[in-house]
């Protein structure tokens, strides 16, 4: 900075106002420190800067599974909109582990960001809730209910959506309708809320079923087989994820079974493979763009000391060729 203020005959904290964007600030000293920026290729300590302001205009972003597509979507539109409002992102990757979920909370506090969005995978792990509780720091939640007092949540309002896709295979004459579930987390609770919901507005007898797993390809792989394997197959299958859709498609591929003929297909989040599939899979949408904006909006609302809510998108569901009626046998 002493150089800096040297070439541009300044002095150094005329060099800091204009660096830290202070309005008192004349143009013809402006124009002359970034002049000298430029032609020395001066880069501020922003360490240095942090420590004195007490804020690292950092976010952390813990997230359980970046390979995932959603999370993906998800992490690059909250980025985004934090680094048009001059942030940036820290982020995690906790692999679907609790455990890890646990220390990357602590790691970025450690960090000393200035707020935390955040996807865990156990609603309910005690570390997880620990590690939250001694945060000092505003924090978002992405479609979890952990019980964190004074933390902003972001919700997909999943029943909407899959009640549409229930009681269109139900218009189509399903009755036998198996449901892929991940792990007890909200999705899956208000998918099998909203598919359990359907058959008793309409005083049918429950003759749906459940498998619930983990949201991975393997499993929604193992599950589809296990069901296609017994005496009594479902005429219609609903993954309850894009993992488990990814994991489904390649045992009813494997088995030469046509989509919307031998057997539905209903799909959750609308990733590319969805349109692409022959024929196109029938899923239940939400916007993942609008779940990072949201998020990181909520984030800097937080960090500006405005009120805030909580925020709860809508889900849709997109009929498509992958559903059709009961197979005749």
């Amino acid at each position: 900075m002493r150089e800096v203020a040297q070439l541009a005959g300044v002095a150094m904290s005329s060099v800091s106002r204009v660096l830290s964007g202070h309005p008192d600030v004349s143009v013809g000293m402006q124009s002359r420190v970034l002049a000298a920026v430029a032609e020395l290729g001066y880069q501020p300590d922003l360490l240095a800067q942090s420590l004195r302001r007490q804020e690292t205009m950092t976010i952390g972003f813990a997230v359980g599974d970046i390979s995932n597509q959603l999370f993906a979507e998800i992490v690059a539109s909250a980025e985004t909109t934090l680094r048009t409002a001059g942030y940036s992102m820290l982020l995690t990757n906790s692999e679907a582990s609790a455990e890890l979920d646990a220390a990357h909370i602590r790691l970025l506090a450690q960090r000393r960001v200035d707020g935390i969005i955040l996807s865990v995978g156990d609603e309910q792990n005690p570390d997880t809730l620990a590690a939250l509780e001694r945060l000092d720091v505003p924090v978002v939640i992405l479609d979890r209910d952990v019980p964190m007092p004074g933390a902003v949540n972001v919700f997909s309002d999943h029943r909407r959506g899959m009640r549409q896709a229930v009681a269109h295979l139900l218009d189509l004459g399903h009755r036998d309708i198996a449901m892929i579930n991940g792990q007890t987390l909200r999705p899956a609770r208000e998918r099998r809320a909203a598919l359990e919901a359907c058959y008793e507005e309409r005083g049918l007898p429950p003759t749906y079923r459940f498998v619930d797993g983990t949201f991975s390809v393997e499993f929604g792989a193992r599950a589809a087989g296990d069901l296609l394997s017994q005496e009594h197959p479902p005429t219609a299958i609903i993954a309850g994820g894009n993992q488990l859709m990814l994991g489904s498609l390649k045992v009813l591929r494997a088995r030469g079974l046509r989509l919307g003929r031998d057997i539905s297909f209903v799909g959750c989040d609308d990733i590319p493979v969805s349109e692409l599939y022959d024929p196109p899979i029938a899923v239940v949408r939400r916007d993942t763009a609008a779940m990072g904006h949201s998020a990181a909006e909520l984030m800097l609302a937080l960090l500006a000391g405005e009120p805030v809510e909580d925020v709860t998108l809508p889900s849709e569901f997109v009929a498509r060729a992958s559903c059709g009626p009961v197979a005749k046998t």
